[in-house]
């Protein structure tokens, strides 16, 4: 199995939810939402005054073949609207109960 952590703007949630959903992952956990800023681009989500934009962050856990279908329409999500913001994270689960 492999673990997702997808990060975004508030804007792109209706989206992620979609691209999970059109690709087959079912289960997710939402962190609704969470503050932050990018590595190396884009502006702060602070939820502040100065910054208030937010961010949003899901969890989900995946057979490892539904991997990269997910995150090409994550990919295109965050081409179509570059200047908001989502990154995808995955690594390897080595167990579960």
């Amino acid at each position: 199995m492999k673990a997702i952590m997808i990060t975004f703007d508030q804007a792109h949630e209706e989206g992620v939810i979609e691209a999970l959903n059109h690709s087959a992952c079912r289960g997710f956990t939402s962190f609704g939402e969470v503050t932050g800023r990018g590595s190396k681009t884009g502006d702060p989500h602070y939820g502040s005054h100065a910054w208030p934009a937010l961010g949003g962050a899901i969890f989900t856990v995946v057979e490892p073949e539904k991997v990269e279908p997910l995150l090409r329409r994550l990919k295109a999500l965050d081409e179509n609207r570059p200047l908001l913001g989502l990154r995808a994270f995955v690594w390897e689960i080595e167990s579960m109960i």
